[in-house]
Parts: structure tokens; C-alpha cells; sequence
């Protein structure tokens, strides 16, 4: 792809005997935002620190901004920005002694004007003379995000930025990434959230250090097999388990007191299904055909490998 700026190709990094990513391959563009979806323990940090040349690569390649992993990592490094799950503020300094501390550390000799933008940019100019330590969890996260643009990077890692922030906060910072993707930066993030997936560029469903999918969020949806019917039921756990015996059914999700069922053909089979499991006393209180969502793909993708089926959609 000519204009990518991330391409990475048969990258391996393992702990031990424990390959935490896995022969992953994938292209990114600039100017889009990818999300790296996936349980814990799927391999999302260890790519990412990877590719910010924390951690050195066990085989495959990778380059970032044009330059090889292996080799290129000083003319990288200037180009990236990287925000860890565990990103450390000093309490003890304001958010202006923050942004400057950061500036001198990737060399921004004068960063005043600099300054000046993020603040205005992720709206803490209000804050500017607030220790660190007394800013909201909100607060602290747009600080980190501005200390991570300060050098003005070409694309950005942000490890789960959002993960214990109040609903309101991870709205505003989103609106920030937004922005920043109208400036032409690359960013590259994992999520817990699916609904934060949803509006990125491009979607990666991670699992056991494998790449299960990596398209646009609606491409993904597209190609799941089958339909969708959302159930909602008296018992939940006894009509899981008598769906799950229904040869109509390929697979039952469980999401709180609802039900997903998947079915070849949702118009066809769902009379059938109904029948069934009214007649061995399961009712269905509430039933119909819904859109897939990223959930339900992820999740039919995992059920897949845990089976040892070859994983498709």
C-alpha cells in the first residue's frame, strides 16, 4: 500500500513459550484510526510497544512513517507518540510544567506556542496552573494525550485511553481524536469498547496474539454468516441451554438478560426455533431480527477458534 504509514508483516513477539502476538500482518494508511479489539491477554500492548520499539520483535517486520522497525527506530521515534495504559504525570507539577517537562524531553526547544494549541486543542487552558494530582481522571487523560502531541508526532499509540473514565470525559476526549484525525494524524488505540470501535477507520479483532479481522466496522458486520434474532426470555440460562440444542441454531450469545441466536435464515428458521422451545416450555417474551454487531462477530469468530474450526466470516 504506497501511502501507508504502519505496515507490518508476519510479526512475532513471544514470552517464553507464549507467543503474545503471532505472526500478525496488516496495513494502515495515513490519516485513519485503527482499533485493536480483543480480551486481555490478546497481544493489543504487546504490539503496540512493539512498534514504539519498547519491545524488540522475535521475527516478521514491521515499518512505521516509511522506516523499519529493526533498524530505523532513532529517525522513528521523533514521528510517534505513544500513550500507556499506566502513562505517569508528575503530581507535583502544574499542567503547563507537565506539557513543558514532556517538550524538553522529545526536544521542542520552544514550546510555548505549542502549548498554547493543546491547551486551547483539549480545553484545559482553564487548568493550566492545576497540579496534576488534583485533576479529575477525565483531566488527567487529555493532559497525557497533550503531553503525547507535544512534538507534534505523525501517528500516535494510545493504550486504552479511555478504560475508568466517566461516560461525559471519554465523550469529550473522543470529540479531541476527532479532531486530531481532521489534522491528518494517524492514530492507532485499543479499546475494551465496542462502541468505540465503531467509530474508527478500520476495526482489528485480536485474539490469543492472532489478527481474527481487520476491515472498516461495517465490512466486518457484512460478512458474518447468517442472521441475528434478539430474544429476550423469563429464564435466560434455560432457554440458552435448550436453544443450544436446536440443530437450526448455530450458535447462542449471551448479553445480560438477552439472548442472540444465529441462525442461516433468520425469516426461515425463527418460526421453527420458536416452536421448538415453546413446546418444551421456554417463552419468549420479547423476539426479533436485529443488524450483527462487532460483538457478534467477535464473538462467533472466538467461538470458531476455540472449536478449532478454521476461523471466516
Amino acid at each position: 500500500m504506497p501511502d501507508a504509514i504502519l505496515e507490518i508483516e508476519n510479526l512475532t513477539k513471544r514470552y517464553g513459550g507464549l507467543a503474545a502476538v503471532d505472526g500478525l500482518s496488516l496495513s494502515l494508511p495515513a490519516g485513519r484510526m485503527l482499533a485493536l479489539v480483543g480480551p486481555d491477554g490478546a497481544g493489543k500492548t504487546t504490539l503496540i510497544r512493539t512498534l514504539c520499539g519498547i519491545l524488540a520483535p522475535d521475527g516478521g517486520s514491521a515499518r512505521v512513517c516509511g522506516q523499519d522497525i529493526a533498524t530505523g527506530m532513532p529517525r522513528i521515534k521523533p514521528l510517534v507518540g505513544y500513550l500507556s495504559q499506566k502513562f505517569s504525570l508528575y503530581s507535583d507539577l502544574t499542567v503547563d510544567e507537565n506539557i513543558e517537562f514532556f517538550a524538553e524531553i522529545h526536544g521542542v526547544r520552544d514550546c510555548r506556542k505549542r502549548r498554547e494549541e493543546l491547551l486551547a486543542f483539549t480545553r484545559l487552558a482553564a487548568f493550566r496552573s492545576r497540579l496534576a494530582d488534583r485533576l479529575s481522571g477525565g483531566m488527567k487523560q487529555k493532559l497525557a494525550l497533550a503531553c503525547t502531541l507535544v512534538h507534534t508526532p505523525r501517528i500516535v499509540f494510545l493504550d486504552e485511553p479511555t478504560t475508568g473514565v466517566d461516560p461525559v470525559s471519554r465523550r469529550d476526549f473522543w470529540r479531541i481524536l476527532s479532531g486530531l484525525l481532521r489534522t491528518g494524524l494517524t492514530i492507532v488505540l485499543t479499546t475494551p469498547y465496542m462502541d468505540e470501535a465503531e467509530r474508527c477507520s478500520v476495526v482489528g479483532l485480536m485474539d490469543k496474539g492472532r489478527l481474527l479481522a481487520c476491515d472498516a466496522p461495517a465490512a466486518i458486520k457484512s460478512r458474518m454468516r447468517g442472521g441475528v434474532i434478539e430474544l429476550v426470555c423469563a429464564d435466560a440460562r434455560v432457554a440458552a441451554r435448550e436453544l443450544a440444542a436446536d440443530p437450526l441454531i448455530r450458535e447462542v450469545q449471551t448479553f445480560g438478560d438477552r439472548l442472540n441466536i444465529i441462525v442461516d435464515d433468520a425469516p426461515r428458521d425463527w418460526p421453527k426455533v420458536r416452536k421448538t422451545i415453546e413446546g418444551r416450555g421456554v417463552a419468549c417474551e420479547i423476539w426479533r431480527e436485529i443488524s450483527p454487531s462487532l460483538e457478534n462477530v467477535f464473538i462467533s469468530l472466538m467461538e470458531q477458534r476455540k472449536q478449532g474450526d478454521q476461523v471466516t466470516l
